[in-house]
């Protein structure tokens, strides 16, 4: 394991993930610092999803490591996952949050219920704290008025950001979204986005994979190509979008030149 420094809060080294039908992920190495807002781009199916999920343990890595905080997973090639492993795993997940593209609420409970339900659950918190909690994120992300209403009611946008908050309320090191945006009408996109730019004032960890290339230009502490299952380069955006240093990383790019991203090739 290489010694780096303290100030690195996600750390990942050597991550490999293969499924039946091939390599997703190919030696994937990453540093994050605390408060850094780290936005994923690539094609559709380079692997961007699946590293979140690793990141997550929603996917085991095949070998490699990761830490998060002082969680530690480490894999070695063809090394069976064992208890310890498994635990480590748990351990890991309690400490990011994860908001995926759909909102998966629970429809007949209301937005208060429902951001309430982990921290009581999982954490078997007492009510009153965990609804103390939930109402302290529903109004970060402007829905403290929504808290009596049910999900069947709420725009995408605001289930969104319902989702947003329940991710919050287990109070997180990390927080991970998964294109969060992609379901969302685009005139309901700002929404979502303005509440992970108002998060990353407060200084939390953000890893977000999004097609929202202007967002990720603008917002972004730097910004992370991935294509085939690799990281071909990471920069500022405003460095990656108009000087780019691979060919792959160019044509990629091409498509969004109609945004005012002048790529020179």
């Amino acid at each position: 394991m290489v010694n780096l420094p303290e100030e690195s809060l996600i750390v990942v080294e050597s991550l490999f993930k293969s499924f039946e039908d091939g390599e997703i992920l190919k030696n994937i190495n990453l540093n994050i610092k605390e408060g850094d807002l780290v936005s994923l781009i690539g094609p559709s199916g380079c692997g961007k999803s699946t590293f979140l999920r690793c990141l997550n343990c929603l996917e085991l890595l095949d070998s490699g490591y990761i830490r998060i905080g002082k969680v530690e997973l480490n894999r070695h090639p063809g090394q069976k996952p064992d208890e310890k492993m498994i635990a480590t795993a748990h351990e890991m997940r309690s400490e990011v949050g994860m908001v995926f593209q759909s909102y998966n609420l629970f429809p007949h409970k209301t937005v208060l219920q429902n951001v309430m339900l982990a921290p009581v659950v999982v954490k078997k918190m007492n009510p009153d704290k965990a609804r103390e909690i939930a109402m302290t994120q529903l109004e970060k992300v402007g829905l403290k008025e929504f808290a009596g209403k049910y999900p069947g009611t709420l725009s995408g946008g605001q289930s969104q950001r319902a989702a947003i908050a329940r991710a919050l309320a287990m109070n997180p090191m990390v927080m991970l979204y998964d294109e969060p945006t992609s379901a969302l009408d685009p005139q309901l996109v700002g929404e979502v986005l303005q509440v992970m730019k108002a998060l990353d004032a407060e200084g939390m960890t953000q890893i977000i994979v999004t097609h929202e290339m202007q967002f990720a230009r603008d917002a972004s502490d730097y910004i992370v190509f991935i294509d085939a299952g690799e990281i071909v380069e990471y920069d500022d955006g405003d460095i990656l979008f108009t000087n780019p240093k691979k060919d792959r990383t160019r044509e990629f790019l091409r498509h969004f030149n109609g945004m005012g991203m002048a790529v020179n090739c």
